[in-house]
């Protein structure tokens, strides 16, 4: 029985979470119906919730208390509307910790001053709190904590118990309090996702994880008569919208938030602080998604930008003979590229690509045969999945293991609906293979690559995923990576540059005939050298807008 939290019982604690909501994940998920029935609950607060246990493993010597790294971890890689209340709950406990703590062990009464604090803060986090959901539950949980502390009940095990019991009770009033849960006989799944974290902190402290009956999802709750069709999900804003916000203040983003306020609903902003300064998490459901980035990019500089459609996992029936692509992207640039060629775009960074939503693109689109594109090394084997259930779903999916947005486009390229699907596909494989590809990006940690080591801040050339080059400067590092793709040969070099990409100055700057090199950007500069070095080769440039890498680059 543990007296207080110290560090090490913040790591067994957090581990604890992660796997609790492994197991609960598929429950959480059946419970889902508000604010969107999209099923994805679960999954959101298990991502957050690993985002925080791996930032505070990563910490090998750590400086900082297990409570800020897990704060720090889980606002960063919050998914979701559940999981960005998740991560704001566990920033305000860190920073109500902080408060209440004042140098004292982390007992009874600091947690649950602390409690309290988390509950406040998560409500101003989101822009339009109901009563009935998360942030109800999680409420009701600090109250009990804080009167078990009142009533003399101050024992961190007495506390944690009267926190996690509270939770439950108010966790079974939601049915009553929101007509989407009243309607479907469930109770809130954000809610019951707290529950599952307070119950883990019950184990962690006591070593007794309570045992709760099983809660009733849509499908176990008894019935009079045989269950109606799914109804169509509620009118609203089709896309869920999520990205990180650096380079701002407050002031940014609260004019920020009056905006997305005003394009959509389901706003969550949870802000934190980081090593290089703060950033934002910020979540909405909107109908413009270009107008919600646009905004973004007014306050900061959003990076990691995910979109999603919220239309529900269904499969709804095929259209026989019909065709499509589906393209994944990684920034709103690329998304933009692929959809001008008529393909539907799946725009979501590819460390949080999902298999049900990729699963949920591929059958939204009603198509019979479908061409998946991943474009990205380390989502082929989750489009691959994806591609199975689909296939199980009686859909004609084949993924073209396209590993870079390049590759992608060469395979679009020699697309022909006209051709027998079988032949297309082949086609479109063959393009993508013979497109040789590189890219230019900034390394965030020290690593020992294939050119030896790097350090943060250190320019990266990579080619065909493997660092070719490395360097202080980005148009150095790009025109050496460049020379040596075509000293391989090639016709056509397609560029596409990212919006982070600054501007080359000085001897950086390629030699211009009849003056001094003047300052340059760097698609420019690259541009520049294609053109004085390799004049037979034709160039294609592109935007990669926010959130692509500096340089993206492909040699046909």
């Amino acid at each position: 029985m543990l007296e207080a939290l110290d560090d090490a019982a913040v790591g067994r604690w957090s581990r604890a979470v992660v796997a609790a909501l492994t197991t609960a994940r598929g429950r959480l998920d059946e419970l889902n119906v508000f604010p969107v029935p999209d099923g994805d609950t679960g999954i959101n607060l298990l991502m957050t919730a690993q985002a925080g246990d791996e930032a505070l493993r990563g910490a090998a010597a750590p400086d900082e208390p297990a409570w800020v790294l897990l704060a720090r971890g889980a606002v960063l890689g919050a998914r979701g509307n559940s999981g960005a209340i998740l991560a704001q709950l566990l920033s305000g406990l860190a920073d109500g910790v902080a408060a209440a703590a004042d140098g004292r062990a982390v007992d009874g009464p600091v947690l649950a001053a602390a409690m309290t604090s988390a509950s406040r803060t998560a409500y101003t986090a989101v822009a339009d709190p109901e009563e009935g959901t998360f942030l109800t539950v999680a409420r009701a949980g600090a109250e009990a904590a804080a009167a078990a502390v009142s009533d003399g009940r101050a024992a961190l095990a007495d506390v944690v118990r009267a926190a996690a019991d509270g939770a439950v009770t108010a966790l079974h009033a939601t049915t009553g309090q929101l007509d989407a849960l009243r309607d479907a006989g469930v109770v809130d799944a954000g809610g019951a996702g707290w529950c599952v974290v307070l119950d883990a902190l019950v184990g962690t402290v006591t070593g007794v994880v309570p045992v709760r009956p099983p809660l009733r999802s849509r499908t176990s709750r008894p019935q009079r008569s045989p269950l109606p069709p799914p109804a169509a999900p509620p009118a609203g804003p089709g896309s869920e919208v999520q990205f990180l916000l650096a380079g701002s203040d407050d002031a940014a983003v609260a004019g920020l938030r009056a905006r997305l306020a005003e394009l959509g609903d389901c706003l969550v902003v949870v802000g934190v602080d980081t090593p290089a300064g703060r950033e934002w998490n910020v979540h909405v459901h909107v109908h413009d998604v270009g107008a919600a980035i646009e905004a973004g990019i007014e306050a900061g500089r959003p990076h990691r930008i995910s979109v999603t459609p919220l239309a529900p996992v269904r499969s709804p029936a095929a259209v026989p003979g019909m065709r499509a692509v589906v393209a994944l992207a990684c920034s709103t640039g690329l998304a933009d590229l692929f959809a001008e060629e008529g393909v539907t775009v799946l725009t979501v960074a590819a460390d949080q690509v999902d298999e049900d939503v990729v699963l949920q693109t591929v059958l939204a689109t009603g198509a019979e045969q479908v061409v998946l594109l991943p474009n990205h090394t380390d989502v082929t084997a989750v489009a691959t999945r994806a591609a199975d259930r689909a296939r199980e779903a009686g859909r004609d999916v084949v993924v073209v293991p396209t590993r870079s947005a390049v590759q992608g486009m060469a395979a679009l390229a020699v697309a022909d609906p006209a051709r027998r699907f079988g032949d297309d596909v082949i086609a479109m494989a063959e393009a993508a293979a013979a497109t040789r590809w590189a890219e230019v990006t900034v390394a965030e940690q020290e690593a020992l690559t294939s050119a030896g080591r790097c350090r943060p801040g250190d320019v990266l050339g990579s080619a065909e995923g493997d660092v070719v080059v490395i360097g202080a400067d980005l148009a150095a590092v790009a025109r050496d990576l460049l020379d040596r793709l075509l000293s391989a040969g090639g016709e056509m070099a397609t560029v596409v540059v990212g919006d982070d990409a600054p501007e080359v100055v000085g001897d950086a700057a390629p030699e211009v005939v009849g003056g001094a090199a003047p300052d340059l950007a760097l698609g420019d500069a690259v541009c520049a050298h294609l053109a004085a070095v390799h004049p037979t080769v034709e160039v294609v440039r592109y935007a990669g807008g926010a959130g692509a890498v500096p340089l993206l680059i492909g040699v046909e």
